[in-house]
Parts: structure tokens; C-alpha cells; sequence
């Protein structure tokens, strides 16, 4: 798939981007979750947004993939210890920064207003642009995410929780290790019974190592939780969110329970919420078929 990329710096800090389709079509910025690369977003869900006269724009969220990284190793048990017992949390960064770094990717190419779409970490990000920024989006489309900072009643289970901490203490990863690693995860959070090890996903796992191999940089995702960790809530902010919302989330979200968007769709005043059974905490095929006519119709309407 055809797609232009570039950089855009602002106060030292560099975000790299992708952007599809064709530039007169209306765009849509593409926020993403922990410790996920641009490359990680579903190609079926880039594909459908561009056939329908969408320009996606994807982007590595600052700490991940090839855009800037910072310096701080944080320890994720501390971090969570600090959490509950309610202690301030050090962070160099945190969500309304990154939110910024949305913004600065529109400003760079000169797009006045934009559908926002964000899943997990990115939907947290993407509710600080739409409560922040209004006279910047066009509709929001929010996916397995959450107003509040995930805890133990209302945040990941218990495997998704050590996997986490787990991958936060691996500094510098080899390529079989990141593997089977994200062979774990995806099947952990994917869909049930979804065959995972094949060799279209090895090659894809391999690619998306190679693309950072060179950056020996293991922390970022403990910095990127550090921030979801160190902000808080967004239960009032997103009473002031304007703009048309769907809100998307799976029965069997094993990473962020799926009453959060219960409560969301009670707070978001112009909201809509589709449930989706066999989902999890991906974006498969089969998922998307069952919302995409439901997504496009919230994107025509805004």
C-alpha cells in the first residue's frame, strides 16, 4: 500500500508518521496503543478506511518505533507500587504530551480538522485531543479504551498484568525472544482460538524488529505506562467532548474490562456503543467486519 512518510520535531522531539491515501480525502489521525509501533496497525482496517475515500495517518508514539526516545528506566513494580498507595509518579512525559504530538503531526501537514480514531493507550490520547482541541476533530472513534487509569478492578487481568511487567524488565530483547513473546501476547489478547503461529506472522513479528533493531532501547514501554500511570483520570474531561463518538469495545477485553465504555458512553455526551462479543483487544478481520459499516456511517455523518 502506497503511503508518504516523514518527521515532524517540535521542542526537540521528533514523531514519525505515515500518510495514506489520497491528500484530498478527508483525514483520519490514527493514535495507538502501548508500546505499539505505526506498522502495527491492522493493514485490513488502513485498507477499507482508504477505499472508502479516508487518508489515514498513522504515527509511533513518541518512545516507540522510530520516533524519539528518552532516557529515563523506570521500574514498572515501583511505578504500580507508587500507584496505589497514591504517591506521585516521575515521569519525563506524560499523556497530554503526547496528545500535543497529534497535533503537531496535523499542524505539519496542514490539516485544519481530522477524524480521530485511537484504540487502547491511543484512545486515552485521542480523549485529550477531542476534549483539548475540538476545533480540531471532525468525529471521534474510540476502541478498547478507557477514562480512567486502569486498575485492578477495571484494568488488565492478572496474565496480561505479568506479561506487562515482564516485558518492561527485557532491555534489549533478541529477535527470538521478541517472537515469542508476541506470540504470547497476541494470543493472550487476540481472538480465541485464532492460530497465531504461522509464517506470515514470523515474517511480520521479524520485520517490525528489524525497523528498531538499531535503537538498543528497551524502556520505552515501562516510560509509556509511566505516563498512563502518572496521569489522571479523564471521567471530567470527557463530559466536555463535543464531538460525534463511537465507542467500540470487545465482551472479552482480557487488557481494559469492557465497563469502562459503559461508563464512557454515559459520560460522552453525543456517543454511541457497539459491544462486540468475540472480541477481544484487537482489531482482526473478522472484528472489523462487524463494525465497519457502523464506522463508516459515524464518519459520513460528522
Amino acid at each position: 500500500m502506497n503511503f508518504r512518510e516523514g518527521k515532524v520535531k517540535r521542542n526537540g522531539v521528533e514523531i514519525m508518521y505515515r500518510d495514506y491515501g489520497l491528500k484530498e480525502s478527508k483525514p483520519i489521525l490514527m493514535v495507538h496503543g502501548l508500546g505499539a509501533q505505526l506498522v502495527h496497525w491492522a493493514p485490513h482496517l488502513i485498507e477499507f478506511l482508504v477505499q472508502n475515500n479516508y487518508r489515514p495517518i498513522t504515527f509511533d508514539n513518541r518512545d516507540s518505533g522510530l520516533s524519539s526516545r528518552f532516557k529515563d528506566k523506570p521500574s514498572l513494580a515501583l511505578g504500580y507500587l507508587r500507584y496505589f498507595l497514591r504517591l506521585p509518579i516521575k515521569t519525563e512525559y506524560n499523556l497530554n504530551d503526547m496528545a500535543k504530538d497529534g497535533i503537531n503531526i496535523l499542524d505539519h501537514l496542514e490539516i485544519d480538522k481530522a477524524h480521530i480514531l485511537g484504540t487502547s493507550m491511543g484512545g486515552m490520547i485521542s480523549q485529550i485531543i477531542c476534549a483539548k482541541y475540538p476545533e480540531r476533530v471532525c468525529s471521534f472513534t474510540l476502541i478498547a479504551s478507557t477514562a480512567s487509569v486502569p486498575g485492578p478492578l477495571n484494568g488488565p487481568s492478572k496474565e496480561v498484568r505479568d506479561m506487562m511487567l515482564e516485558r518492561s524488565q527485557i532491555e534489549n530483547p533478541s529477535m527470538e525472544e521478541v517472537y515469542q513473546r508476541e506470540l504470547k501476547w497476541v494470543g493472550l489478547i487476540g481472538m480465541e482460538n485464532r492460530k497465531v503461529d504461522t509464517p506470515e506472522f514470523r515474517e511480520e513479528t521479524i520485520n517490525n524488529y528489524i525497523r528498531v533493531e538499531k535503537i538498543k532501547d528497551g524502556f520505552g514501554y515501562a516510560r509509556q505506562l509511566f505516563a498512563i500511570l502518572s496521569s489522571k483520570n479523564r471521567l471530567r474531561k470527557i463530559r466536555s467532548i463535543k464531538s460525534r463518538t463511537l465507542i467500540i469495545h470487545g465482551k472479552k477485553d482480557p487488557v481494559i474490562n469492557v465497563k469502562n465504555s459503559y461508563l464512557m458512553k454515559r459520560l460522552i455526551p453525543n456517543s454511541d456503543l457497539i459491544i462486540i462479543n468475540n472480541m477481544r483487544h484487537l482489531i482482526e478481520e473478522e472484528i472489523l467486519d462487524q463494525f465497519k459499516e457502523k464506522l463508516l456511517q459515524h464518519l459520513s455523518e460528522s
